[in-house]
């Protein structure tokens, strides 16, 4: 069966110029739907599964490799070009809209092999974005000349491209989330499949399954933006044991906190980041050891650490003038100085008059600021993806030297010695790779099992001879023992994790994927 010739036209005569804008205005519109598609799929894989490079890298050649499927398929498809334009359309608005709505639900729910799951849909969604652009450019082939159209298409299709890598990272992930922004760009597919059906009525003879499937796909689709909140937060519930009090998504994480009995616990990206019940334990390791030594310590810096529990702690030496906290996400900032429930915990530390909160990336905010401090707590979650293995680099450690005061001392939070030892090791030696002396220590956390920090300074650090009255775990007599690891976590010969290279972030995945089986 032959093509369709979309605009009947005498030998000679161009159909108008309508039709072509209008169907050059589509492929925008599809490249954006294609890669939106992509994206969303790629981001809620590295939110669920971690190890954001490899989920990038392998659903988008996954995606590549079903588009070219899908190109390659495109010659097969012959009757009325504009009828299974149409229909692919829909069918790609439908499949793609819901895709991140059914595969978070599935993985909430654990319900069937996630991972099979989640390359299916790519595969499908693919195979039907890469019929889109073939059929768009048969259709065109009768109104433009072959070299104009390739170049025309492309263009265009390009642009498409362009608008949604911008706009993902910046707008639609941080803001609608990414159920909304699949179902937003399902609507958009949809929405090319109706404005078709518009334009090539005349061509379109018994369109009424068209239409009705048309009507359908735009309230399905309606319906599913109207609720997506509720289907999240359903689906969100079912991944936590406890009852859920607040759950926010920011520009940089997924913040989650859930109340059972007196125990509230804070989720980051569906990591537990305390339990009410022991965070105690981790504060005051990490706070105590270094600061109750410094007698003479006035100026604090805090990177990281945004719930202000490291700030509580801080706020116990009589002496402290002044305490700086840097922590990029004012979301979390925001929460913990006004949540009652969290504030009570925080001991209101942020309406302290001398803390000072600023909110940015902590690595920008020490290059561009000259100020030294007596002490710095470094309280950033573990680096379980490059953007945060950066903040464990040879690099990062230089520019933090250059902000210690003479006789200063740094803390740093260092992931568990027994659970992923290699990894707390390369911390280490990161840090004596930049010419620091370090004092690695330990101390059991319930919730978290042992777990590691590092002491370092320009000179060795000494232990201290008095604490704050009010702690609950540490003394001074038992603090000698943090610093004494047993045999299973003993020092290991680790490289240091050079920003180029970054191999905190393969230890540290492979470790903890072998601990949490």
């Amino acid at each position: 069966m032959t093509d369709e010739v979309v605009m009947p036209a005498a030998e000679g005569v161009r159909p108008p110029a309508r039709l072509q804008h209008a169907l050059l205005a589509s492929v925008f519109v599809i490249a954006s739907c294609g890669l939106a598609y992509e994206l969303v799929a790629a981001a809620l894989a590295s939110y669920l599964l971690g190890d954001s490079i490899t989920q990038f890298s392998t659903i988008i050649g996954a995606y590549l490799f079903a588009m070219g499927l899908g190109s390659w398929l495109s010659r097969y498809v012959g009757g009325n070009l504009v009828r299974r334009f149409i229909q692919i359309e829909l069918a790609v608005g439908v499949l793609g809209g819901f895709a991140a709505v059914g595969l978070f639900l599935a993985f909430a729910a654990q319900a069937g092999p996630f991972r099979v799951l989640l390359y299916l849909a790519v595969l499908a969604v693919g195979t039907l974005v890469g019929l889109e652009i073939p059929l768009v450019m048969r259709i065109l082939k009768r109104e433009v000349a072959f070299k104009e159209l390739v170049s025309r298409v492309l263009a265009v299709d390009y642009l498409g491209a362009l608008a949604v890598s911008l706009a993902f990272p910046l707008i639609l992930a941080p803001y609608l989330g990414l159920m909304r922004t699949g179902l937003l760009f399902g609507l958009l597919n949809v929405g090319v499949a109706v404005w078709a059906l518009l334009l090539f009525r005349a061509q379109l003879p018994r369109s009424g399954g068209l239409r009705l499937a048309a009507g359908a796909s735009v309230l399905l689709l309606l319906g599913g933006l109207g609720v997506a909140g509720k289907v999240s937060d359903m689906a969100e519930s079912w991944l936590y044991t406890d009852e859920v009090i607040h759950m926010e998504s920011s520009p940089y994480q997924r913040i989650v906190v859930t109340r059972w009995r007196d125990d509230i616990r804070l989720f980051l990206n569906q990591n537990l980041q305390f339990s009410s019940r022991d965070e105690y334990r981790y504060h005051e390791a990490l706070v105590h050891p270094g600061l109750g030594a410094l007698p003479g310590a006035r100026r604090i810096l805090v990177l990281g650490g945004g719930d202000g529990f490291a700030v509580r702690e801080i706020l116990r030496y009589p002496q402290i003038q002044s305490v700086t906290l840097v922590d990029l996400d004012p979301a979390m900032t925001r929460l913990f100085s006004t949540a009652p429930l969290l504030t009570q915990l925080n001991g209101n530390a942020f309406k302290d008059s001398r803390v000072h909160v600023t909110n940015a990336d902590a690595a920008i905010w020490l290059e561009e600021n000259g100020e030294v401090f007596d002490f710095v707590v470094v309280d950033f979650p573990d680096p379980s993806n490059f953007a945060l293995g950066k903040l464990y680099s040879t690099g990062f450690y230089r520019l933090l030297e250059r902000h210690l005061a003479p006789g200063g001392r740094v803390v740093i939070q260092a992931t568990s010695p027994y659970y992923a030892r290699r990894s707390f090791w390369t911390v280490v030696a990161t840090l004596e790779a930049v010419g620091f002396k370090t004092a690695p220590y330990h101390a059991l956390v319930p919730s978290f099992g042992e777990w590691g920090y590092v002491l370092a300074g320009r000179e060795p650090p000494g232990l201290p001879t008095a604490y704050p009255e009010g702690l609950r775990f540490l003394t001074v007599a038992g603090t000698g023992d943090l610093f004494h690891f047993p045999a299973d976590m003993a020092r290991l010969p680790m490289a240091p994790n050079r920003l180029n290279e970054q191999s905190l972030v393969r230890l540290f995945e492979q470790e903890w994927h072998g601990a949490t089986r």
